[in-house]
């Protein structure tokens, strides 16, 4: 009756697999082009005390604005894009990586370091637009 079609979460999950293999890939030919170490997966490596402070700095200031724009997304009749809490995660996410490129730059021992950060940077910035633009590959 309904055909061979998968369920919303088999399709979801083939969606996320195929994401983090893509990017897992990219990030392993960009390592050994670039000869830098990879960074593990959700690690908090800091390059030093000053990169430590700003990025603590900067993960504070956007909790704070999520509990701050918590009441203006309540009143579902004024809805403010950049307000929406996903605009302000992926600004925290974009600069955090941004502060990580520009310390690895100044103070890395590895002078490719910033490049595959870079890299990693703007790969997976193309995949997510990539993905809204084309209706998550067609999979949802």
């Amino acid at each position: 009756m309904y055909g061979l079609s998968l369920s919303f979460g088999l399709k979801l999950l083939l969606l996320i697999v195929l994401f983090l293999l893509i990017i897992f890939l990219f990030n392993y030919i960009m390592s050994k082009t670039l000869k830098a170490d990879r960074r593990k997966l959700f690690s908090d490596f800091h390059i030093n005390e000053k990169h430590k402070m700003i990025d603590w700095t900067l993960r504070i200031i956007t909790m704070v604005c999520l509990l701050l724009i918590f009441p203006f997304n309540m009143d579902e009749t004024k809805s403010y894009w950049f307000l929406q809490p996903w605009i302000i995660l992926s600004l925290f996410l974009f600069v955090s990586e941004i502060v990580r490129a520009v310390m690895e730059r100044k103070y890395a021992e590895n002078p490719n370091a910033y490049k595959l950060t870079l890299s990693q940077l703007i790969f997976v910035i193309i995949m997510a637009f990539t993905l809204f633009k084309t209706d998550f590959w067609g999979l949802l």
